[in-house]
This record gives C-alpha cells, sequence and structure tokens, in this order.
C-alpha cells in the first residue's frame, strides 16, 4: 500500500502494472521550485524519459494544505525513484517519508527491485484533498489512474500491456507528520484497489 502507479511488479502480484499513489513515487507535476528544494537541502527526485506522474489540484488558496499536497506528492514520487534506481536508500525516500510509511515504502520498492522489474508510462493523481489536524498533523486522501502505466521487465525491456480495469483505479487514504525541518512527512498509507469513488 504505498503510491506510485499501476500496481504488479512489486509485492502485489495483483496490481496492474505500476505502483500507486500510495504504493508508490513518481515524479510530481506540481513540485517545488529548484530554488526552494535547494534551500531547504531536499533532495532531487528524478525520472526516467518513459515514465512520469501526473498530480492534479495542487493549489487550494491554503498555503500549509498546499505544501501538504506538495510533498505528498513527493513521496509518492520517491517511491517510484527508488523503483526506477534499483535501489530502496535513496536520500527522497528517507526524506519524505517516516514510520510505518517508510518501511512499507521500503518493502514495496524492494519488491520491484528483487524482480528487476520498473515502469513506464504515466500515473495520473486526482481528486486530492487535505484536512488539516493542528500544527503538525495532516490527512491526504487521492485517486490514481494506472490504466497508462505498465511494468516492464529490466532482463528483456518486455512490457506488460495490462488491459484497463477497475483495479486500474486506486483509492489511497495517508497520514503526514510534519518534521523539525518543515517536511510534511507520509507517515502512513492505506490503498483500496478498485475503489468506486476512483473509477471514471
Amino acid at each position: 500500500m504505498l503510491a506510485g502507479c499501476g500496481g504488479g511488479g512489486g509485492g502485489d502480484s495483483n496490481s496492474k502494472n505500476k505502483i500507486s499513489g500510495a504504493d508508490t513515487g513518481g515524479s510530481a507535476s506540481a513540485s517545488p521550485s529548484a530554488s526552494a528544494s535547494a534551500a531547504t537541502g531536499r533532495p532531487e527526485i528524478t525520472f526516467p524519459s518513459d515514465a512520469k506522474n501526473v498530480f492534479e489540484g495542487g493549489k487550494t488558496g491554503d498555503a500549509t494544505k498546499d505544501a501538504v499536497l506538495a510533498d505528498s506528492a513527493l513521496s509518492v514520487n520517491s517511491v517510484d525513484e527508488a523503483i526506477f534506481k534499483g535501489s530502496a536508500s535513496t536520500k527522497a525516500l528517507g526524506f519524505y517519508n517516516a514510520g510505518k510509511a517508510l518501511g512499507e515504502s521500503i518493502t514495496y520498492a524492494q519488491g520491484y527491485i528483487n524482480k528487476h522489474d520498473t515502469w513506464v508510462g504515466e500515473t495520473r493523481y486526482f481528486d486530492r484533498s487535505v484536512t488539516l489536524s493542528g500544527a503538525d498533523k495532516a490527512y491526504v486522501t487521492y485517486c490514481s489512474d494506472e490504466s497508462k502505466s505498465f511494468i516492464k521487465h529490466k532482463k528483456t525491456n518486455k512490457i506488460e500491456n495490462t488491459p484497463t480495469t477497475a483495479d486500474s483505479y486506486v483509492l489511497y487514504h495517508t497520514a503526514l507528520t510534519k518534521n523539525a525541518a518543515g517536511v510534511w512527512q507520509t507517515t502512513d498509507v492505506v490503498s483500496n484497489r478498485g475503489a468506486k469513488e476512483c473509477q471514471p
């Protein structure tokens, strides 16, 4: 139950073909500016040219909620980056995830790595909403559309063109905590593949 894409390669053999919002991580379309990232010592997250995460609705009009959404997206991206790099010890993974979510993210990414799998295509994250709880707690829910992302086997370069089904859509419920450095780290993730709320 990470965040990322289509599902599949990792720990869930029934997942579609990539990872999922809470199943893994990807590259956010609404990521912080380079200068902001450098100012806070945030690690750069890079994706291969044939894979992309698209995050919709990053601006709420509330600065705190926007910061939570931005770091939530980076958490997702950090998991995917670990898969792409073939390493569960990337800087970003431990930077944007903590506690239970970090442990599950490592397990999820390692599932792909052990199978020599990665993914290609595009995963879309939509209907993202934030609920704040005090000064340093927040909850983010969102859906992922993995219908355009697919598992790729590194050894053969074969791509699994999995058909789109209800399971291509995943609902995520995540908890985030603001750490001492001001980073909203994802601490818990629960996913529901095939959720009615996320169907087109």
